[in-house]
């Protein structure tokens, strides 16, 4: 019981991570109605500004420089790639994305090379008891993170102008940009946030248990685009669901892999896929997205 426990609890942890992965996903979907394949290149961007500038400058103002980054590249792509494509066809905008990613993962990982970089935090490889069940400071500390920022943004995306205007965009881009909604700064402020958010799971991902980042912790947002397609690509609240239970079942499928083997090795890694396929054959809109009706 005591492992289920732990399992469970780290799962929870990982999944929170994933969830600010996903909320990145599903922020510029309501935003533009594009998905963003280049998600994965801002959370390493934003990793390895924070893994190469903790040294000089320590790991708080790294960190914070990081996420602001992050930001700043997700602008510049919104800026100076996507919103000269506006008025496309989503599926091409969503191709340009994976374009965006192939060249800046590809520039990313030629600076990492095969080194791994760590990201200085304070947390190190401590670890908290309680009784039989063992669980890291650090994943502790992503799920504070990871509930803190989720609350911001949902704060803010239901009280303040930009959450206003980014909810009349969801609703219909014709209609808002007619009611005087700016509807350029509404996605230039959803890729910013989109790439804020993936910097500080990027952290999270790089520490320990995990040695540090790597030219493929860029592959982590792989797994989390699977939480917001069964969450739903248009709910926040899917996001976070759908996070959740991609973490806890990852973390099942490993920490019972032994038990499992007849399924093969890496069950794990599979895991969140094979729940993404189950739901949405029985939900194609996911767990909390609309789906969207047609008058024939």
């Amino acid at each position: 019981m005591s492992t289920f426990a732990e399992i469970l609890l780290n799962g929870v942890s990982l999944g929170s991570v994933y969830a600010l992965i996903a909320l990145g996903f599903v922020v510029i979907f309501r935003a533009t109605e594009v998905v963003n394949f280049a998600h994965a290149s801002l959370l390493l961007a934003g990793g390895y500004v924070t893994a190469t500038l903790h040294d000089d400058i320590g790991f708080w103002p790294a960190l914070l420089v990081g996420i602001a980054g992050a930001a700043l590249v997700g602008a510049a792509v919104e800026f100076l790639v996507m919103r000269r494509y506006r008025g496309s066809d989503h599926s091409v905008l969503a191709i340009v994305t994976i374009g965006v990613d192939i060249l800046l993962t590809t520039e990313l990982t030629r600076r990492i090379g095969t080194d791994v970089l760590t990201p200085g935090d304070p947390w190190g490889d401590a670890v908290l008891r309680l009784g039989p069940i063992s669980l890291a400071h650090t994943r502790i500390a992503a799920f504070l993170a990871a509930a803190l920022l989720i609350t911001a943004f949902l704060l803010a995306f239901r009280y303040t102008s930009w959450g206003v205007a980014m909810r009349a965009a969801a609703e219909s881009t014709e209609t808002a940009a007619l009611m005087g909604v700016r509807l350029g700064r509404v996605s230039l402020g959803a890729w910013a946030v989109a790439g804020g958010l993936a910097a500080v799971a990027a952290l999270f991902l790089t520490v320990f248990p995990t040695p540090g980042l790597e030219r493929a912790t860029s592959l982590a947002a792989l797994k989390a685009f699977p939480a917001a397609i069964l969450g739903g690509l248009d709910s926040t609240t899917g996001a976070l669901v759908g996070g959740l239970l991609v973490g806890v079942t990852e973390s099942l499928a490993t920490g019972y892999q032994s038990d499992l083997t007849f399924l093969g090795r890496g069950l794990g890694d599979l895991a969140p896929y094979l729940v993404m396929v189950a739901i949405l054959l029985v939900r194609p809109a996911g767990l909390f997205g609309t789906k969207e009706l047609a008058r024939v």
